[in-house]
């Protein structure tokens, strides 16, 4: 897989029936590697190494409906009260972020509520913060460390 814009991690990694899996420690097992699942353990691994959320506080590919459609996340951080502090968008790294994207990420805060919001293709990231009231959002430099 090719090297992202993140600092450098330690993964576990098997090889099975001619494809290699990587370790989700969100998910406690071994998951096909795919461009997408790079980028998407990577984000993982930043979240808890560089931003220090508690691991209890994220989800990892979960279902949601919208507009009756079945639809999966690719990461959400939880708040101790339960509510959405983080909606993440993962795609691989030859997708270009294009408005696309947001549009998808949009459709599933509508369900989600969450009060940032990030984009990465493992190379470019973008992340906003929600104004629910107005309908809208700002860019910003990074999402917030985790504050108990």
């Amino acid at each position: 897989m090719e090297s992202l814009n993140f600092p450098s991690y330690s993964f576990r990694f098997k090889n099975r029936e001619n494809k290699i899996y990587i370790f989700d420690v969100i998910r406690k097992k071994f998951v096909v590697l795919q461009p997408e699942e790079w980028v998407r353990q990577h984000v993982v691994h930043y979240l808890l190494n560089e931003k220090n959320y508690p691991i209890s506080h994220i989800n990892v590919e979960k279902q949601l409906l919208v507009n009756n459609l079945k639809k999966r996340y690719d990461v959400v951080v939880f708040n101790p009260d339960g509510d959405i502090l983080l909606l993440v968008e993962c795609k691989a790294p030859k997708i270009n972020i294009s408005q696309d994207v947001f549009d998808q990420i949009a459709r599933y805060n509508l369900q989600l509520n969450a009060k940032y919001l990030m984009v990465t293709n493992g190379q470019n990231h973008y992340y906003c913060k929600m104004n629910t009231k107005e309908e809208m959002y700002s860019f910003l430099k990074t999402i917030p460390h985790y504050t108990p």
